[in-house]
């Protein structure tokens, strides 16, 4: 299948924010690679044995299962440690494994900045495919300048699937995706907007990049923790913003 082109980010550190709760964080990462684009129509194809008719644009309508899938398929092929396992539609992350993977959130938005700490990691016009182009599907990937990560379409085109839950107590298994889309406006396409969806849902405008990386801690890797995942969803993690109410 087409080569997965991937890049080395350094170690570093990244802070965060949900802007729903009004909340800070800072994650401590290991070095990892994460794919030069998103995703392409031909790669995806070539994984499951189907037509891509577009090969050079995002691959769009993957749900976040699906992606998950490919980045096992893949790995298996190239004789990697797969990340993933499977009961059922749960999922688990073996945080040992080299295999290829969902960037965490944290990865996603640190390999984004590339240092940067605006909202954008240059001009919007010359970086991201946005509701400014009047495009009506994604474009190719690249055909914008990359940011100083030597990423391409990391804002605008599509939103890209990361692994982490998006917020368990309020959304249950919502998963977190980033960076913006070809149909969204300057304040949805910025490194720390934060959007979801359920892990079994399509949308036209959302696909996923790959990260590599595997680290020694169990349960947690990356800016991400099983354990902070229970509690969130328990509500341990304090009381939920005004109008909010639990999942169970």
């Amino acid at each position: 299948m087409a080569d997965l082109e991937m890049a080395r980010i350094p170690a570093g550190s990244v802070e965060l924010h949900d802007a729903r709760r009004r909340t800070h964080w800072t994650a401590q990462l290991e070095p990892f690679e994460i794919g030069v684009f998103p995703v392409t129509q031909e790669q995806l194809g070539q994984a499951i044995g189907e037509p891509a008719p577009h090969p050079r644009r995002p691959a769009v309508e993957v749900s976040w299962l699906r992606a998950i899938r490919f980045c096992n398929a893949v790995s298996e092929w190239e004789g990697l440690d797969p990340a993933y396992t499977f009961d059922g539609e749960d999922v688990t992350w073996h945080v040992d494994a080299d295999g290829y993977r969902l960037p965490t959130e944290a990865e996603w938005e640190y390999a984004c900045r590339a240092g940067s700490t605006g909202p954008h990691y240059g001009p919007l016009a010359e970086i991201a495919w946005t509701s400014a182009d009047g495009v009506s599907a994604p474009q190719d990937v690249g055909l914008k300048l990359p940011n100083l990560n030597g990423l391409f379409d990391m804002l605008g085109n599509v939103w890209e699937w990361c692994w982490d839950l998006l917020d368990p107590a309020r959304y249950d298994d919502y998963r977190v995706f980033r960076g913006g889309g070809f149909a969204d406006d300057a304040w949805s396409v910025r490194a720390g907007t934060r959007r979801g969806g359920p892990p079994r849902v399509r949308h036209d405008d959302v696909g996923f990049r790959v990260a590599r990386g595997g680290f020694a801690a169990e349960g947690a890797a990356q800016g991400w923790s099983a354990r902070v995942d229970r509690e969130r969803a328990d509500g341990a993690e304090g009381p939920l913003p005004p109008g909010w109410t639990p999942r169970r």
